[in-house]
């Protein structure tokens, strides 16, 4: 189903995996996404985050939670992020 290398799935749509930060609000979580790339002129490996905000239909999340998104259609003016399952939860 999923594209190991790339990060996307077949549809083309990205999916992202990440730790819940804030939960908030109703129905959305901000999920924090940490990728690592190399520098392009100092090839050293550099952490990039990404806050993402992520539609919680049944509000389920808690801060600390491991979880998996899918990009989908405009939600609202920030959301643009699904929750397609949880990983891990928080201890």
């Amino acid at each position: 189903m999923m594209a190991e290398d790339s990060g996307t799935r077949r549809d083309g749509r990205k999916v992202r995996e990440g730790v819940v930060v804030s939960n908030r609000m109703d129905k959305t979580a901000i999920v924090e996404a940490t990728e690592r790339v190399r520098h392009p002129r100092y090839d050293k490996t550099v952490q990039r985050r990404s806050r993402l905000a992520v539609h919680d239909a049944d509000n389920t999340l808690g801060v600390g939670d491991l979880v998996r998104v899918a990009e989908t259609r405009p939600l609202s003016k920030t959301k643009r992020w699904r929750l397609v399952e949880i990983l891990e939860r928080a201890k």
